[in-house]
């Protein structure tokens, strides 16, 4: 329904005879071969959601199709919508973590993900403590995307001093060697001209999560973050795309992170 009524009119109105910005766009989000793209902006996809969600009985409909349908053969918007109605509709707090337990596992991309996370406006509103309890048991996941998740979203609203030490340590934790990623490590050019491959080492979503999240850190917290950099028995390659991540950054460029 959505995707006949809603998402193929505005990816025809889009896209209409511009098949370079649609290649370019599948390539900058990265999905797996297996993922169709229709090109559309993240913004159209919040405010359809916005409007979906308006009516409660029939979008709480839109998510049990959603999570009927196989993942895989969802379009990479249908995904994003699926996680933005997650988020927009009004429901108690138990319904939208059991939401949220069956829509995490069907995450294949950074960019569902990190979307998600930055829309989940209702993680801010619940006490540090309740949401630490809904977090910290993805950081143990054996799947890139649901380890990212967690980093990501404990980086968006857990990142308070109080917390530091707990956050830290579930980083440490993260065993990347036993994280299964569908992505495809390669060199330059193949990474450029295929979908799912990367150039960092495997899991590369998660190592780049934590050098993202330690970035982060540093802006907010220098002293404490150097500090564990110094002594952290993470990899030294994640160390070492943190590093990169601090000069990037506009806030953390001049800063010592080390």
């Amino acid at each position: 329904m959505i995707l006949d009524k809603i998402l193929l009119p505005l990816a025809e109105k889009r896209n209409a005879g511009n098949e370079e910005y649609l290649e370019r766009h599948k390539r900058i989000i990265n999905t797996l071969p297996y993922r169709e793209v229709l090109g559309l902006y993240i913004p159209e996809m919040k405010k359809v959601a916005k409007e979906l969600s308006r009516e409660k009985t029939n979008a709480k409909t839109i998510l049990s199709r959603f999570l009927a349908t196989n993942s895989h053969k969802l379009f990479f918007e249908e995904m994003l919508i699926w996680g933005f109605l997650i988020n927009d509709i009004d429901m108690s707090l138990p319904e939208r973590v059991i939401q949220l337990q069956s829509y995490i596992p069907t995450m294949d991309n950074w960019a569902v993900c990190d979307s998600f996370c930055a829309h989940a406006k209702w993680m801010s509103h619940i006490k540090k403590k309740g949401l630490w309890k809904i977090l910290k048991p993805w950081f143990q996941s054996e799947k890139e995307f649901e380890v990212r998740f967690a980093i990501v979203a404990s980086m968006t609203f857990m990142l308070e001093k109080e917390w530091l030490n707990d956050l830290f340590s579930e980083l440490e934790k993260i065993n990347c060697q036993r994280i299964h990623s569908a992505y495809i490590t390669s060199d330059k050019k193949t990474q450029r001209t295929q979908l799912g491959y990367v150039l960092g080492k495997s899991p590369y979503y998660v190592r780049m999560g934590i050098a993202w999240f330690l970035a982060t850190a540093l802006a907010k917290f220098p002293e404490e973050t150097r500090s564990f950099v110094r002594k952290t028995s993470i990899s030294d390659d994640i160390i070492q795309l943190y590093f990169r991540k601090a000069r990037e950054s506009r806030r953390t460029r001049t800063t010592p992170y080390i």
